[in-house]
């Protein structure tokens, strides 16, 4: 048995409840312990906030090397179960999980956005395939979230379409090995609740403004509730506040 199996079925258990699993992303060790001291069950890590902390703009400028070495160190300051945003695979998802499985991770984020537009499901379909491939020869249950991108990318279409297509490509990525369902820039209730109803994977929502409150969430049957780079934005917002106070700014 993998080492971190219990870890990984930790997190599975984490997506059924009773309430959903809230991930306060992290991007570092620091931040990574100063999140589970805040009580969190788990942690996972916001592609934006690394690259951000590392002076580079997200969409896999940071090199896989550095995004494995920032996952080796937050698995070595915490015990809990850590599931990474791996962005679009890095180009090679099958390695890029061995990787991030060696380093600590028990589970991911894949996204199929393509910066402008979205990949093919089936294509998408056959990258989380080999994930999976990956995960399975390290003896791990490794948590694959796939993540689509339909409402951050797809602002102008009906938000039925969108949904029915958001289904359709759930139903091809669980069966390629998917765990749950990643839907960023959603927040209409009854939308999220027709897909809650309609998917069969644990749905995870990312809190961004107009987003229904967690316990909102909750009733609505969400699994799993994520706030991407905002917990980042907000130290640093933190950190403005400070400097300005520490020059003696009056309007601060």
């Amino acid at each position: 048995m993998h080492p971190r199996t219990e870890l990984a079925r930790r997190l599975h258990a984490l997506h059924r409840g009773p309430r959903p699993l809230l991930l306060f992303n992290i991007w570092d060790a620091g931040s990574a312990r100063t999140v589970a001291a805040c009580g969190a069950e788990a942690l996972a890590t916001s592609s934006w906030a690394a690259a951000a902390a590392h002076g580079v703009d997200d969409g896999e400028h940071l090199p896989l090397r550095a995004t494995i070495e920032a996952v080796r160190r937050i698995a070595a300051a915490s015990g809990l179960p850590l599931t990474v945003d791996l962005e679009r695979g890095f180009g090679d998802p099958g390695s890029t999980v061995a990787q991030a499985i060696e380093a600590g991770a028990v589970g991911c984020n894949l996204e199929d956005g393509l910066g402008a537009g979205l990949r093919p499901p089936g294509e998408q379909a056959a990258l989380i395939r080999e994930a999976r491939a990956a995960a399975d020869a390290a003896g791990l249950p490794f948590f694959i979230n796939a993540r689509t991108d339909l409402f951050l990318q797809g602002a102008d279409g009906r938000d039925e379409d969108r949904i029915e297509q958001t289904l359709s490509r759930a139903r091809a990525y669980a069966g390629a090995g998917a765990d749950g369902l990643f839907v960023p820039g959603l927040t209409d209730p009854a939308l999220i609740a027709t897909l809650v109803r309609g998917c069969a994977l644990p749905l995870n929502i990312m809190v961004v403004p107009g987003c229904p409150p967690l316990a909102e969430l909750a009733r609505l049957g969400v699994a799993r509730v994520s706030h991407g780079p905002g917990p980042y934005m907000s130290a640093m917002q933190a950190v403005t506040g400070a400097f300005a106070l520490a020059r003696g700014d009056r309007s601060s």
